[in-house]
Parts: C-alpha cells; structure tokens; sequence
C-alpha cells in the first residue's frame, strides 16, 4: 500500500474512533436498554458495551492514538519530498505542523463529533460490531492501563472508587420521548401507547387535584342518617360501588360505604363507614398516590381554599394520569366534541381548556381558576346561564345549548373572523 494510502487509513480509523466515542457519551441509554429488552442484537452489544463505559472509552482512545501515531509517521514522508525545497528546518517543521493539525482536526475530530453527535444512538447501533471488535482487540491494554491508573487513585492518591452503575433519569426519559416523536409520520399516525404513557409519567408531578378531581357538581353522597334502604336504592340507581357519606351538609364528609358492605346487613350507615382522606386542590398527583398507599386508602376528598368539599379523587383517577383513560362506573357519559363547520362546534362543557387548545388550535383563554370549558363561562359570567343564553369572548361567540341541574353541559362555539 502506498504512503498516501496509509495516511487515509489511519484518518478513517482516527475519524472512527472519536466518533464512536462521542457516540457513546451522547447515545440515549434509556433507548438502548428498551430496545435491548426487545431482543435487538446490536443494542445487545452495546448494552453490554455501556456497562463497562470507562474500559470502552479507554480502548476508544487507545484506537484513536494509534491511528494518531501512524498519522504522524507516515504524514512526514508525504511532505518531505513536496516541501523539500524549504532550506530553513524550522520552517519546514512549522507548516508540517500545521498541514498536519488542520487535515487531522477537520476531517478526523470535528466533522465525525459532529455527525456523530447528531445521529449517536442510530450510528451507534451501526458501528456496534466493530465497536466490539476493537473493544475486546484493545481489552489487554486497556486492562494493563486501568490497573495502573487505579493503583495510582487507591494507594498514591488515597481517593475513593466510586462504583458505576447504569441509572436513567428524566432527561434520558426526555431525549427517548423526543427521538422516538421526531422518528414518527407527522400527524398521520397515532401515538404510540408506550410514548404517550412515558409522557404522562414526566408530567405526572405537574398535575395538582384541581385538575383530574371528579367535581363537587358530580359527588353522588348520602346523610349518615339516612336508612340503609335508601343508601341500597342509591346503589343500584347510580351503578356506583362506593358512595361517599356527610353530615349535614356535602362540606362535612365523614367518610365511604362500600356496596359490598350491605352484605352484612348493618342496621345503619355509621356502622360500615370507612375513612378518607383529605387533600387540598392544589396537592400533585404522585403526592396523592403517596398517601392514599401510606394510607391504605382508596378516596381522597378534595377541600377548597375554605375546607369546603371541591372534590373528589380515586386512585383510578391517579392510575388514568399515567396510562390513560379506563372505562370505570364513572365514565358512564363520553365527553362531546364535534366540528359543525371551519369555525364552529359544540363542546361538552367539561372538556379541557389545554386539551381543546392542542386539538383545534382555538387558542381560548387559560387561567388558574379554571380547567374546563365550563370553568371559563362560569369565571366569565359569574353566573350559571341559561339555555339558549349567548355571549362573547373576542374573537369567540359561545351558545349555551344545555343546562341541568345547575351546571353547564353542552356549548356551542364559534370563532368570528376578522
């Protein structure tokens, strides 16, 4: 082989190496270990490459230096002979020097980290057979120069080993969200359930009680002095396994009943009551799921900034803001929403501000006193309208299509053009 052909190898396999290198510190571990989990071999390898991260970086290097040496060898005598003319050594040595840097740091360090860098966890699992190869080529080196650096950190340096283990965090759970969004059909394919429940699990935190709660309108609840007969009609007319209990009025809740509990045949409601907890609006999700596990608890009373009752959570409540929506006694009616014409349609007045926003690109008004399309009337108004009434929110003109039982049902929108 030529001069000019060693010195191109000797520039791939230095490109080669920072690159993998870069690669490997940038790639998504989180991706790596899914896909490792679903029987990819290439994540495999690199798997097994990523829970020795410092000997496959150093054999990274070790391959990098030497393709550096050859570089150096060989890069001279392809100068020497163009540049020969030059009398002064120094000179001669100065713009060997730099011909050298430039050609290595361009083609060799910067372009392959760049593209690299872009593209990691994907060329990652390109390269990971030669990755492998060269891993366990360079091992004895590598393990002859890690036993002398770890001899010199323990017995000279006195520092202490600190043990290596694979932890993924949220910004690994972040990057796999992204990368696996980017890689999907823009707007032609669902998302997937897994992305969207990754999703759910980063913003789960961020979800206070005010914003998944069953609202006090929808609370089906009982007088502790009621008879047990009326507490077993309100069963089988609601459909509901449990039913919350008060004193005196539906801010005072003293507790629960359980359907199954009328087996026993109490004689009062007092005597099969069971506890619940307490919570205010403004309470995160996984805080609640804390306590109703702490707690042994299934219900949570929501209270407002005056004690009084605002809602209620179940810990199916919690389980949907991870996984989604699951048919339960519940969620008996669907959520209405229909496009009647470009710039008209009718809302279930409990749907999501956020989520009609994101949907339709309405662009409605948000607001930390409501979450609901019923909630923006409500706080607009200041009170409950009536069937038919109409009002406007520039550039939108709302109908009130139903009303019942003192709470909003159905409205319908539309969107006034300019």
């Amino acid at each position: 082989m030529s001069i000019v052909g060693y010195i191109i190898l000797s520039i791939l396999f230095s490109a080669f190496f920072c690159g993998v290198e870069i690669a490997f510190i940038s790639s998504n571990r989180f991706h790596i270990e899914i896909e490792n989990k679903k029987g990819n071999f290439a994540y495999q390898v690199i798997s097994f490459l990523v829970k020795n991260p410092s000997r496959f970086i150093a054999a990274m290097l070790v391959g990098n230096n030497i393709a550096l040496v050859l570089y150096g060898i060989f890069m001279p005598r392809l100068l020497n002979p163009v540049l020969g003319g030059l009398e002064n050594e120094y000179v001669l040595l100065l713009i060997q020097t730099i011909l050298s840097t430039v050609i290595i740091l361009v083609i060799a360090e910067f372009l392959p980290k760049a593209v690299f860098n872009t593209h990691s966890t994907r060329l990652l699992e390109i390269f990971a057979l030669p990755s492998s190869f060269f891993y366990f080529l360079f091992y004895p080196i590598v393990s002859f120069m890690m036993g002398i650096s770890n001899f010199v950190m323990r017995y000279i340096l006195r520092a202490k080993e600190t043990e290596s283990r694979l932890v993924f965090d949220r910004v690994d759970l972040d990057n796999y969200i992204r990368e696996r969004t980017d890689n999907s059909s823009s707007g032609e394919v669902e998302e997937d359930p897994e992305i969207q429940i990754f999703r759910n699990a980063l913003d789960f935190s961020n979800r206070k009680a005010r914003e998944f709660m069953i609202p006090r309108t929808e609370i089906i609840a009982m007088d502790v002095v009621q008879d047990i007969k009326v507490l077993r009609d309100k069963f089988v007319e609601s459909n509901l396994s449990k039913i919350l209990i008060y004193k005196d009025s539906i801010d005072n809740i003293i507790g629960y009943t359980h359907s199954f509990e009328l087996f026993k045949k109490p004689r009062n409601i007092r005597s099969i009551l069971r506890p619940v907890s307490f919570i205010p609006e403004s309470m995160p999700a996984n805080e609640i799921l804390n306590l109703l596990i702490r707690e042994r608890r299934s219900i949570a009373v929501v209270l407002d900034e005056f004690g009084g009752t605002s809602g209620l959570v179940t810990v199916e409540d919690i389980v949907e803001e991870l996984f989604g929506e699951i048919d339960d006694e519940h969620d008996v009616e669907e959520l209405i929403e229909t496009k009647l014409s470009e710039n008209e349609y009718r809302f279930s007045a409990r749907q999501e501000i956020d989520y009609l926003n994101e949907k339709y690109d309405l662009g409605l008004p948000e607001s930390e006193n409501y979450s609901t399309l019923g909630g923006l009337i409500l706080d607009h108004l200041e009170s409950i309208p009536q069937p038919g009434e109409k009002f406007h929110i520039n550039p939108f003109v709302f109908s009130i299509d139903k009303v019942s039982n003192s709470r909003i049902e159905e409205i319908r929108l539309k969107i006034l053009e300019d």
